[in-house]
């Protein structure tokens, strides 16, 4: 699990024999196809959304690929020459979720045989042999599987794969049914146990905790949420009945055993829509405890589910969306910040920002054809990826920077956890933000169709050598907005689709109007003419940064370079610290008013603690100018000073300054901001 002691010790041992990706001794994974690519016709939005792409590619398909291992074939359906994907750092094996929303979010378009073999890596058998969803501690979130096996489905048109899936599914759906943990309650019409991912006590209000959460960092444990009911989980069992339904009509299974899926599906949404809809927030409420007491908390996942499900009807979806609380850098997991929590403290599962739960809203919010706000959100995503190398697993919804957020142990007094890095469902969350949201990729049994969402700004977009079923697509955008003013397919007008039969290389255009007016981030300048609508900035989002103070947090940084703000006397909403090892770097965009070639002057602002002067190596473009020395400060990390390099060659409107830990530096500065004078 994401939060608890039991399970991640019991997988030290594994996690101690993988190295570099792949688990020693297993056997290797087969290739890969290689990978789409994203291009963006302007140069801002492909650092920030392109490079983005790539990154998270690298950590779903690299990073985060690993070997076959028998030790998760209990399903007996693992093919053992194909790899598995893993949760991430500091989580080696494949979770159910984990697995499931992999799948569903990127994997099982991009590497179906992957995707197959991490949906079965969570799937055993029981004595008699049939196929069930893992039974681990962590019960009440199996059914996610269940989605994401039907969109494999469709993705793939794989008949053999849906009939041992539809068993899976018929089977575990069973077994909730009828578990006196985590299990059905007659008398609400509604599936008791813990909310999804939220296995941490922290992501609950008092009651059911308490004030200390003397009983168990766990969820599970304490009573009231065992015997509780939650909206995710609950949304989450209604789609996996309107899905075991599908998977039943496709497969041709009897009329009634279909209509029974389906009538009890339309039974969960009333009781949901009865007990969870609260017409005084205009959102659903988060929990219903055993006694019937509810509280008007918000919980992220459960708006996002509410709305890509279809458990709210469109009165509803306009009113979570106009009422939905965020904070600075997105929808946060639950709100607002519990009483033992605070915006200083923030609760591991409480006020604070899961990348995971960013791209279930904004594939909602795309659903929903909010336009700038599904902008916004992707902008966010990406922010977090680029200012600190990569995809983490939580942030400080405040601040942006990497945190795990906080937590009690019984009576003692709260402790903070650690965010995990190279955090596969953050890196799927962002890439279905580019294939669900920006290019509106949707998938049936007939064949692929799009509804694209090019926000205002961003530019032209090209997606390369994106592989469905038989064909090889290069899919291009033009234009800005929702609605389709033109679609082609290899230079023919065609509908918006294209059937599952296609086969070998085609070209699709599709050119986009209707983009809403406005000023995302606020500077302004109007989305259609700002040429850095959604660059990084010093708030969440903002225009293009004053080049005469950037702030370093606001960089894109590489190698291990991350926000923090474990020191003090820092400008702006952190520093930068990671700079410790060859590789890693932080890059400024600095957007001149003028193309002329000049020679500027910039103004470091950095802490150096260490016994001596430390060296990095400035590039613009790519390009080394030279070694810049940063001479020592004091003793102490909450002292900063100033160091100026002169004579910087810069030619064209936006040249990308870049300082790194170059071969003969010796690095080991933390950075607070960067100034440059013409």
């Amino acid at each position: 699990m994401r939060n608890g002691f039991p399970q991640r010790i019991g997988y030290a041992v594994l996690a101690l024999v993988t190295a570099c990706g792949t688990l020693a001794g297993a056997a290797p994974a087969t290739a890969s196809p290689a990978p789409p690519s994203l291009e963006f016709a302007n140069p801002d939005s492909q650092a920030l959304f392109g490079s983005a792409y790539a990154a998270a590619l690298q950590n779903l398909l690299h990073t985060n690929t690993i070997g076959y291992d028998a030790r998760y074939d209990r399903s007996g359906l693992l093919d053992p020459a194909t790899g598995i994907v893993r949760a991430g750092g500091g989580y080696a094996q494949p979770w159910t979720r984990d697995a499931s929303i992999n799948s569903w979010n990127a994997t099982s378009l991009l590497d179906p045989a992957l995707a197959e073999n991490t949906l079965w890596a969570v799937v055993d058998k029981d004595a008699g042999g049939a196929l069930r969803v893992q039974q681990d501690d962590q019960q009440w979130d199996q059914v996610v599987w269940v989605t994401s096996a039907w969109h494999h489905y469709l993705v793939t048109g794989d008949r053999e794969f849906l009939q041992n899936a539809y068993r899976t599914a018929t089977t575990t759906l069973t077994i909730r049914e009828h578990a006196t943990t985590a299990g059905f309650n007659a008398t609400y019409g509604l599936f008791t146990g813990a909310s999804f991912f939220n296995d941490g006590i922290a992501g609950y209000p008092a009651p059911p905790a308490d004030a200390t959460e003397s009983v168990s960092t766990g969820s599970m444990p304490w009573p009231g949420v065992a015997s509780g009911m939650y909206l995710s989980t609950n949304e989450l069992y209604y789609a996996a009945y309107v899905n075991a339904a599908n998977m039943a009509g496709k497969l041709g299974r009897p009329a009634a055993e279909t209509a029974g899926y389906r009538d009890k599906a339309a039974a969960l949404r009333a009781a949901i829509n009865q007990r969870f809809w609260n017409p005084a927030t205009g959102r659903y409420d988060y929990q219903l405890l055993a006694d019937g007491s509810r509280g008007a908390f918000q919980e992220g996942t459960g708006l996002a589910f509410a709305l890509i499900f279809g458990v709210a009807n469109p009165a509803q979806a306009r009113s979570i969306v106009d009422h939905a609380r965020e904070l600075p850098w997105g929808m946060p997991d639950t709100f607002p910040n519990w009483a033992r929590y605070s915006d200083a403290q923030p609760g591991r599962h409480n006020a604070i920002v899961w990348p995971l739960v960013l791209g279930l809203w904004a594939k909602a919010l795309a659903g929903q054809g909010e336009q700038n706000a599904f902008a916004a959100e992707t902008a966010r995503l990406a922010k977090l990826a680029g200012n600190n190398s990569g995809f983490w697993e939580i942030h400080n919804g405040t601040t942006g920077v990497v945190d795990g957020g906080w937590q009690r142990l019984g009576d003692t007094v709260k402790f903070h956890w650690g965010s995990e890095p190279d955090q596969t469902w953050s890196a799927t969350a962002f890439l279905d933000m580019v294939h669900t949201g920006l290019f509106g990729l949707t998938f049936t049994d007939r064949g692929l169709s799009f509804a694209p969402h090019l926000p205002a700004g961003w530019g032209d977009v090209t997606l390369r050598h994106l592989r469905y079923r038989g064909a090889n697509l290069t899919i291009a955008l033009h234009g800005a907005g929702a609605a389709i003013r033109s679609f082609q397919v290899d230079g023919r007008a065609a509908p918006a689709a294209i059937p599952d039969t296609l086969t070998g290389d085609h070209t699709i255009d599709i050119t986009l109007t209707g983009a809403p007016a406005g000023d995302r981030d606020g500077d302004g300048v109007a989305d259609a003419q700002d040429r850095c609508a959604d660059t990084a900035g010093a708030a969440a989002l903002s225009g293009c940064p004053d080049p005469a103070h950037l702030e370093a947090e606001d960089a894109r940084n590489t190698g291990g370079v991350k926000t923090n703000v474990n020191h003090t006397g820092y400008s702006g909403r952190a520093f930068l610290d990671g700079l410790w090892a060859q590789g890693a770097s932080s890059s400024f965009t600095v957007h001149r008013t003028t193309t002329a070639p000049e020679r500027a002057a910039f103004t470091v602002r950095y802490a150096n603690a260490n016994a001596d002067s430390r060296t990095m190596t400035l590039s613009v473009d790519g390009q080394p100018v030279r070694q810049v020395a940063f001479p020592k400060v004091s003793d102490s990390w909450d002292a900063w000073d100033t160091t100026t390099f002169a004579d910087i060659p810069l030619t064209g409107r936006d040249p990308v300054v870049t300082l790194s830990y170059a071969p003969g530096d010796t690095g080991a500065i933390n950075l607070d901001w960067l100034e440059y004078r013409r």
